[in-house]
């Protein structure tokens, strides 16, 4: 096993259970009927990190797992769908520039599917170009983070973003009732 590998599995088996990563066909305790955006970091919130460049992904997977939140993965746009339809998570931070769909298209399906609607979507996203921001929020984008941006930033982000999400639903309830 080449030295990379041991020192992951080395800090893997480290990471208490909650922490470690939701990998491939996971069996996420995700309720259809929960408010996605009603949990928090501390009882666990599910972000779904979608982005091609592998360092990029695991590292930000890595520190969202470590400050309490569960993480999934996916490489591609079409992953990204996949997923979010099977785990239901609470936020999704999604590239925009991902191979066989982009970032931008699967927002918008996202956004277009009752069963993800109200998930937020933070753009995650190299384009720093004046316009970028509100383009994406016209994708659907909920929040727009631009790379490389430290971890805390991106923390300090998702859990703004889900803080929001949980008052416009509880907003919404209110109004309804």
């Amino acid at each position: 096993m080449p030295a990379r590998d041991k020192s992951r599995a080395a800090a893997s088996a480290r990471k208490p259970a909650a922490a470690r990563k939701v990998k491939g066909k996971a069996k996420a305790k995700t309720s259809a009927s929960a408010a996605p955006a009603a949990r928090s970091a501390r009882s666990g919130a599910m972000v779904l990190v979608v982005d091609d460049y592998e360092d990029a992904r695991e590292m930000y997977a890595e520190y969202l797992a470590y400050s309490g939140f569960r993480v999934a993965e996916a490489r591609t746009g079409l992953e990204a769908l996949e997923k979010a339809f099977e785990l239901l998570p609470d936020l999704i931070l999604m590239d925009l520039s991902l191979p066989v769909m982009d970032g931008w298209e699967a927002t918008r399906r996202l956004k277009a599917d009752a069963r993800t609607r109200s998930i937020p979507v933070v753009a995650l996203t190299g384009h720093a170009l004046a316009g970028h921001s509100e383009v994406a929020k016209k994708a659907g984008c909920d929040a727009f983070v631009t790379k490389p941006c430290l971890p805390d930033a991106l923390v300090m982000e998702v859990k703004k973003t889900l803080e929001r999400s949980r008052q416009e639903t509880t907003g919404k309830s209110k109004a309804r009732g």
